[in-house]
């Protein structure tokens, strides 16, 4: 039957940044279709871990702080070690930081290069090596941005990043679907997280926002649970280097 090309059962899913919002809610749907969740962030997940486990599903609880990469060896050893594989990585965990271009610093710049690209890239490197020790592939979605298309205001630092996301993404699919590996992205719209709640408690930016999109609400991490576990899971096995928005019409607008 198709809908078991869906199934996630017993399958081990690494999602970073899980402990709220989207990461949260992805972790929850991936626990949903059947996986087993290591959680990597930088504060408590007992909440995930909670909801997880309320599902049937086991739950690892790893603390590390993704803006160096110091840490990606580590992760990897504990995750093994606990589960014995990991089949599926969510690069979710990222920041952002909010100043005009003319005043923004290198600390502000890095901060954000750190963690949303660069340790993407080497996180998404370190797995696809597990993925190729254990021989029968796996699947890395990496969270991208409607600033992987657009310029933004006053998030220089946050559109690079984004924008390097989208590419990276391609450049990995090329690289290792040889490896039986599939990577892709989601590009989330505005949501409700604690990275647009400045957007959202500006009454006037926030009806500027909702006026545009079609679906005429902000979207909710509930909205990323499909589109995760379509990329998780066989059915997406003949899309490669693809981002899909999940946006509410904002880019068809």
């Amino acid at each position: 039957m198709m809908l078991s090309a869906f199934e996630l059962k017993d399958r081990v899913a690494l999602v970073t940044g899980c402990n709220t919002g989207l990461g949260q809610g992805m972790a929850i749907g991936l626990a949903q279709a059947g996986c087993d969740i290591i959680g990597v962030t930088h504060s408590d997940a007992g909440e995930t871990q909670q909801a997880v486990e309320a599902l049937g599903r086991r739950f690892l609880s790893i603390r590390a702080d993704l803006s160096s990469i110091e840490v990606i060896p580590g992760i990897l050893e504990q995750a093994v070690a606990h589960f014995g594989r990991i089949d599926i990585l969510v690069n979710n965990a990222g920041i952002i930081r909010r100043q005009d271009a003319l005043a923004f610093s290198e600390q502000e710049w890095d901060e954000v290069m750190n963690v949303n690209i660069k340790t993407v890239f080497f996180l998404s490197q370190a797995v696809a090596k597990q993925f190729i020790q254990q021989g029968d592939g796996g699947k890395i979605i990496n969270i991208a941005s409607m600033l992987s298309y657009q310029g933004g205001i006053r998030v220089p630092s946050y559109t690079a990043s984004k924008s390097a996301v989208l590419g990276v993404t391609r450049l990995l699919a090329n690289e290792w679907a040889k490896h039986g590996i599939n990577v892709n992205a989601i590009a989330p719209g505005y949501m409700v997280t604690n990275n647009t709640q400045q957007l959202r408690e500006d009454e006037d930016r926030s009806k500027e926002i909702l006026d545009r999109i079609p679906a005429g609400r902000w979207g909710v991490p509930e909205d990323m649970m499909g589109p995760v576990v379509f990329l998780a899971s066989k059915a997406s096995d003949y899309v490669n280097g693809y981002t899909l928005a999940v946006d509410g019409g904002w880019l068809a607008r």
